[in-house]
């Protein structure tokens, strides 16, 4: 009988995605949130590796007409901005297009969601373009915290995951700037303006000295501007309902997809604060912290002795990891929060501590649900006017999420809107947002009476 392992299909799957030294290769990175595509690719580039951040949103018909509706809208993105790539660049280059030489971008989780296999569906389609049979897919994953390794060389490895890690940190802190200031600033734009000059100056820091962790040089970037950002406020205008967003990660901070959600509500009359980048990344590494623990509870259980050293030792390198995360995401805000009152990130320990209490989920059963639920029970306990909660259409854990939050908001009396995306537009989806929004300003304003 024949391997099914051996057959052409799945060897294609094990041979073309994985994890591949990026040496040498142009990499193509999906462009899910703006600053944060562009720093990690500069990052990319400190390390010799030829990263560019792909269009998005080109493609779309092409993602749909490779898709079957039963993916969630993200693939349809994703598919459509790397055909579109790929295409582009063979009419760009004609006979010197060479398939081999591009690497294309496709993290993967482990667990329910369908995310998981999208960088091996994504491997199919591919496969069914002869010009494009030899792109390769390379991942990070869950599985292993998104481990580096075997992407860049081991000596490269660990640097370039620090360096990331703090870029993805400084990401979340200038979109968070971003949303304190915008929706009061005195000249419209000039937000944005200092941002992307922000932006730029990080990713020349990052391209040409990344390597070198320049993490002092990064941070006065961004106290910096914090500085002249607070000088964009007018103070004249009252503070307006805080809104916080939760859900799935790519929808929620890709503006293409949702349909730039968070101007919207900005432009209706609310403040937004979006779930960050660092919360996803935290979550992943404390749970590979959690998993290691079972490990070894459970060695110890069938007495498998020998078994219990290695997992130790991975133990407290995952633990050292956890830290740094922690004592880096802490370096970051505390300089920005010396200039300007943003809102702190959240913390993972405290989310699973108030869901313990809550009996609500468990962080046993996994999934993005498990962030969103306990994300948006810190936003209420820090005073939030309203909860967002983002997703793709048919999505498993934000349909989780919503089913549990929906009524214990509603016992709060605190404003609640689900949004669900796909390619379409519903024709009452601003109605509807501005109503969220009003009823939000509307209990922002019997909490200031002492209702």
């Amino acid at each position: 009988m024949t391997n099914v392992l051996e057959h052409p299909t799945f060897k294609r799957i094990t041979d073309r995605v994985g994890k591949f030294n990026l040496k040498g290769k142009k990499l193509l990175i999906p462009d899910m949130a703006p600053i944060g595509a562009r720093l990690f690719a500069a990052s990319f580039r400190s390390f010799g590796v030829d990263a560019e951040v792909m269009e998005t949103c080109k493609g779309l018909d092409l993602g749909k007409a490779f898709t079957s509706g039963k993916e969630c809208y993200p693939c349809q993105v994703t598919l459509g901005d790397v055909l579109f790539h790929l295409n582009r660049e063979k009419e760009r280059l004609g006979k010197d297009f060479s398939p081999e030489n591009y690497v294309y971008f496709l993290p993967e989780a482990d667990g329910p969601c369908r995310f998981g296999m999208y960088n091996k569906f994504q491997r199919l389609v591919l496969d069914r373009f002869p010009q494009f049979a030899d792109v390769r897919i390379a991942y990070l994953s869950t599985a292993d915290a998104y481990s580096t390794e075997g992407i860049l060389p081991p000596e490269e490895a660990s640097l370039f995951r620090k360096l990331s890690y703090v870029g993805m940190v400084v990401v979340d802190v200038l979109d968070r700037i971003t949303w304190r200031v915008r929706p009061y600033e005195r000249i419209p734009g000039s937000t944005d303006r200092l941002i992307e000059e922000a932006v730029r100056k990080l990713e020349a820091l990052l391209s040409e000295r990344g390597r070198k962790l320049p993490f002092k040089e990064m941070y006065e970037i961004v106290e910096d501007t914090a500085e002249k950002a607070k000088a964009l406020i007018d103070y004249r205008i009252p503070r307006k309902p805080k809104i916080g967003i939760v859900g799935e990660i790519y929808l929620r901070t890709h503006p293409g997809s949702n349909q730039n959600l968070i101007r919207l509500i900005e432009r209706f009359g609310g403040e937004v604060v979006n779930a960050s980048l660092s919360e996803w990344f935290n979550f992943v590494s404390y749970e590979g912290l959690r998993k290691l623990s079972r490990e070894i509870r459970l060695a110890w259980h069938l007495r498998y002795h020998r078994s219990l050293w290695p997992f130790t030792k991975r133990l407290i390198a995952q633990g050292l990891e956890v830290g740094y995360q922690t004592i880096r995401q802490r370096q970051v805000y505390r300089r920005v929060l010396d200039k300007l009152d943003i809102q702190p990130d959240h913390s993972v320990w405290r989310i699973e501590s108030h869901l313990r209490k809550s009996g609500l989920f468990s962080f046993q059963i996994g999934t993005e649900a498990a962030l969103s639920i306990g994300g948006a029970i810190e936003y209420i306990l820090e005073g939030f006017d309203g909860i967002v909660n983002v997703f793709p259409f048919t999505c498993m854990p934000s349909t989780v999420c919503a089913a549990i939050l929906r009524p214990i908001l509603a016992r709060y009396r605190i404003p609640y809107l689900d949004v669900a995306y796909d390619d379409s537009i519903q024709p009452n989806r601003e109605m509807a947002i501005r109503t969220f929004v009003y009823q939000a300003s509307q209990r922002r304003f019997q909490k200031a009476k002492g209702a």
